[in-house]
């Protein structure tokens, strides 16, 4: 099969670093059980909000941020026995692109720098499977799609879910 796995809130905790920041910046208590069903920048006073939006692009945001637990040790299965890319929109932020592919080198260097493809739209993809956290991504896709849980989409309907990796193993292994 021909897989396709985005990066942020898929095997990158970029929610979580989102919350870590805020909370350090604003002396806050905020979790992630808060901002169920929603992003963390609409979660917090309205005189915060731009703050959130801007930790993408402050150097070294998307260098720095923890792998998903059990994403690298599944992905490296998966590896073995599908042909596995990253998909990662990371033109929006100008940090990101760099970032990103020094992040994989360090924590997914079994993925070569030819099956990571850090674009703008995700439309373009074209193979069997695509796991995302962003149900939009999802709908556009032609395969067959998991959508990965983040706090974000906890409401989200209407699609496979995966809740954690062993979940992805379990469908995929």
């Amino acid at each position: 099969m021909t897989i396709f796995v985005d990066m942020d809130e898929v095997i990158a905790d970029t929610y979580g670093a989102h919350i870590e920041i805020y909370n350090a910046e604003f002396s806050a208590n905020l979790t992630a059980e808060e901002c169920k069903g929603s992003d963390v920048w609409k979660m917090v006073p309205k005189a915060h909000q731009d703050s959130i939006r801007k930790h993408a692009t402050r150097r070294g945001f998307f260098r720095n941020l923890n792998p998903i637990e059990g994403s690298i040790e599944v992905l490296k299965e998966i590896s073995e026995r599908h042909e596995l890319y990253i998909a990662s929109a990371a033109m929006q932020f100008p940090n990101s692109l760099e970032e990103k592919s020094e992040w994989l080198d360090e924590h997914f260097p079994f993925i070569p720098w030819q099956n990571r493809i850090l674009c703008g739209h995700k439309h373009i993809l074209n193979g069997d499977l695509l796991i995302d956290d962003r149900s939009y991504n999802l709908e556009m896709f032609n395969g067959r799609s998991i959508l990965f849980s983040s706090p974000h989409n906890a409401f989200t309907n209407g699609f496979e879910r995966a809740d954690t990796w062993i979940d992805i193993a379990e469908k995929l292994l």
